[in-house]
């Protein structure tokens, strides 16, 4: 089983990627984390990466189907994958269409979390992560409560950058709704209920 998680940046789409990736067994594809280690590595491709999230720019088509097309190759996607931040245009859609052909799979459902935007600019404003463990907390956490560590705020997460990114995912993926309705696989979940509540209603559609 394949599937797309569609939603703005903050719409909770890798949480519930976790919530998937546990209850069927398949593996975690997110373009956010692919390109996130290229950073921290200080590779060139991280290097070039960097300077277009920082400015909540998309990354390249270019830069970002070859590390999925990598990706989808790898033993732990054989049985199913979660596409999580990918594809973000329709040009990305189509080429991720052509990669599962070609390997004999297809997508099984296009999941959308909507989210309203100011939510959006709330929760990434307030959100901050452990240095050391990589927790996802807010700005009530002085330390990592799993593991002590230092907690930070990314250079994107405020007000103007979110913003602009809210726009660039309007402009740019927004219309990927559009594309995956036409194929017939396109599901909307509410993406401000609680964590929980929205995992139950993406299990109720899958099953």
């Amino acid at each position: 089983m394949n599937i797309v998680l569609l939603g703005a940046p903050g719409a909770g789409k890798g949480t519930q990627a976790e919530k998937l990736i546990e209850a069927y067994d398949i593996a975690h594809i997110s373009t956010g984390d692919i390109l996130r280690a290229s950073v921290k590595a200080g590779t060139p491709l991280g290097l070039e990466a960097k300077s277009y999230m920082d400015a909540g720019e998309l990354v390249p088509d270019s830069v970002v189907i070859g590390l999925v097309k990598e990706r989808l190759q790898e033993e732990d996607a054989e049985g199913g994958s979660i596409l999580d931040g990918f594809p973000r245009t329709a040009a990305q859609a189509e080429a991720l269409s052509s990669e599962l052909e070609a390997m004999g799979r297809g997508i099984d459902f296009a999941i959308a979390v909507n989210v309203d935007p100011e939510v959006i600019v709330g929760r990434l404003c307030n959100r901050r992560l452990c240095k050391v463990c990589g927790y996802i907390g807010n700005v009530d956490d002085a330390v990592c409560p799993l593991c002590g560590g230092e907690m930070f705020q990314r250079d994107d997460d405020n007000p103007e950058v979110v913003r602009n990114r809210l726009d660039v995912y309007e402009k740019s993926t927004a219309p990927l709704i559009d594309y995956y309705r036409g194929a017939g696989i396109l599901v909307e979940v509410n993406g401000e209920l609680s964590p929980n509540e929205v995992f139950a209603n993406i299990q109720s559609i899958i099953n």
